[in-house]
């Protein structure tokens, strides 16, 4: 959490193993970055973000969309698939609401289908990590709180990966979220147990405003004053 230019961007890229820091080092996973062959390192983990999201064909339908992260690809060619695939691949847009998309072109809906539709492809290869970069950004008030209702049932779920979310705004903080890391201008204010980060003072800080924090039924919520 933390306001533009806070270092979010980078910190993602190097969670999902797209870029090497540029000093100091990195593990993911357990696996240290430059000592690791990072293709294997990335079937471990499942992305979902708005640069992915324009590398989709906008005539594949919700299915393929899902189907083809069993191959690290975003439109299918010459992969085969089975019926165990499928099976899966229906079972993940199902949790999040647009099985019924299953064969509507990606590019023909809503932003929030697309969202769901992304974090539905992101799960499909059964990922230790899941990374979800601003998955509520661009979204309704309906089609937010619809997604992190969704959100909030995976981070409660035991079998569920361990998830890492990014975000400008605390009321974008699924309930069930249990740590939390805030940056500003490429540096930690905070980090730990969500409670003990997510403080007015703290937020105030990371803003360069002054905020009051509220916290109630699981959600966070704040304004200036």
């Amino acid at each position: 959490l933390g306001p533009n230019g806070a270092g979010k961007t980078s910190l993602i890229a190097i969670a999902a193993t797209l870029i090497h820091p540029t000093k100091g080092q990195a593990r993911v996973l357990d696996e240290l970055l430059g000592r690791v062959d990072v293709f294997e390192l990335r079937h471990r983990i499942g992305l979902s973000s708005a640069a992915l999201t324009d590398r989709i064909p906008p005539d594949e339908c919700a299915l393929d969309v899902v189907m083809t992260a069993s191959w690290a690809v975003t439109g299918r060619w010459q992969e085969v698939y089975d019926l165990w695939d499928e099976s899966r691949a229906l079972g993940m847009l199902s949790l999040f609401g647009v099985s019924q998309n299953k064969d509507q072109k990606f590019g023909s809906m809503s932003e929030g289908e697309r969202k769901r539709i992304q974090i539905a492809r992101a799960l499909m290869p059964d990922p230790e990590l899941l990374i979800l970069d601003e998955p509520a950004a661009g979204l309704d008030l309906g089609a937010r709180e619809d997604l992190l209702t969704r959100l909030s049932g995976l981070a409660l779920d035991p079998a569920a990966p361990t998830s890492l979310l990014v975000t400008h705004h605390v009321e974008e903080i699924p309930s069930g979220t249990t740590h939390a890391l805030l940056l500003r201008d490429g540096g930690v204010v905070a980090a730990g147990p969500i409670n003990e980060v997510l403080t007015s003072a703290n937020i105030s800080q990371a803003f360069g405003l002054t905020i009051d924090l509220s916290h109630e039924n699981g959600r966070w919520f704040a304004r200036a004053i």
